[in-house]
């Protein structure tokens, strides 16, 4: 057998033989290139600190060692973003995109502007389950859950939009447990949620614990603003003093609107994803670098430094949980959507 027949047929058997890769390798493909990291909300807030804390270390745990950027990508409330992500990225394990897990529900309900099927992400998993609690600046009056009941006007809580757990949280409390709250949707990110409080433009915002004792923790420690509810079935140990509005739920339907539009969704709260048809191979390796990264000593320094929780969520786990949401029968569906989805 000829040399140039032998390597013909080598050539042949690589495209005809599944064991025989037919393409660069995973890690010849990232050496040399720049993985970009993407979030759906400013910089300064929840998303873009724990994904800058996450990309300084990510970089050596993706064979071949890639450089690693963070953009962001705001506007609608992470809608502009995911559907980017659907319609226009590059499906090729170079762009990771961060936004948050309630827009799944909204595409469930029908939501406007919407124009993703979060099914057909590649989910990498989550940094951590968030605790989202509502935190009211002293300015407002508001100290205490029973202080908020007895307001004589609606508490003004900043809002992303639909599916952005600052309007999700406060919009099922509301309709819940009956708070006078009223929601002001348009801003950017949780950052500039906060400094509209602190200007005294809102009363205050509904959003995860983990980023709010971070962002926030100048005005928790000077007491200019108070966390007065936790909106997730059972005490978190920080927040031992904190009622749980569970426990002001009066009906059945008013525990389904925590349940399904908040307590459900709060596992997949700060998503990072990639876009669909993503390679398989590439989406393993990337999800093996992410929880790598979750637990790498120099990473977890740095986030308790930061006081920033890690308790991961596999990739594989919230591909289950984007499941069982899609299951949701019509009733409940509708209920959630009317007290979500603004008219």
């Amino acid at each position: 057998m000829s040399q140039k027949f032998s390597f013909m047929l080598i050539g042949l058997c690589s495209l005809l033989w599944p064991g025989v890769a037919a393409h660069p390798s995973t890690h010849d493909f990232y050496k040399g290139k720049t993985v970009r990291f993407i979030v759906a909300f400013s910089p300064g807030g929840g998303f873009d600190t724990y994904t800058r804390a996450i990309a300084r270390y990510f970089g050596k745990h993706v064979p071949g060692s890639p450089s690693v950027v963070v953009e962001n990508m705001t506007g609608a409330g992470g809608i502009i973003h995911a559907n980017y992500f659907y319609q226009r990225a590059k499906p090729d394990g170079l762009t990771i995109g961060n936004n948050i897990g309630g827009l799944i529900l909204q595409q469930i309900m029908g939501a406007k502007g919407i124009e993703f099927d979060g099914r057909k992400f590649e989910y990498m998993g989550v940094p951590a389950v968030d605790n989202p609690v509502c935190g009211l600046t002293k300015a407002s009056g508001i100290t205490s859950l029973e202080k908020w009941f007895a307001a004589p006007k609606p508490a003004k809580l900043g809002g992303v939009g639909p599916g952005g757990t600052a309007s999700d949280v406060a919009r099922a409390l509301k309709a819940a447990l009956g708070l006078p709250i009223q929601v002001i949707d348009g801003y950017k990110g949780t950052s500039d949620i906060r400094l509209a409080a602190e200007s005294g433009e809102l009363d205050g915002g509904c959003w995860a614990w983990e980023s709010i004792k971070v962002m926030w923790r100048k005005g928790l420690e000077a007491r200019e603003v108070s966390v007065v509810v936790l909106v997730m079935p059972k005490k978190h140990p920080e927040l031992s003093s904190v009622p749980l509005a569970l426990d002001f739920a009066k009906t059945e339907e008013a525990r389904r609107i925590l349940k399904y539009g908040v307590h459900d969704t709060a596992v997949l709260t700060r998503l990072y994803f990639l876009p669909p048809a993503t390679p398989k191979d590439r989406v393993r390796l990337l999800r093996k670098a992410f929880l790598a990264t979750l637990k790498d000593p120099e990473f977890l320094a740095e986030a308790n430094k930061s006081k920033l929780d890690i308790d991961p969520v596999a990739g594989e786990d919230i591909e289950n949980v984007v499941s069982d949401l899609f299951k949701l029968d019509a009733g409940t569906v509708a209920k959630l959507k009317g007290v979500l989805v603004p008219n």
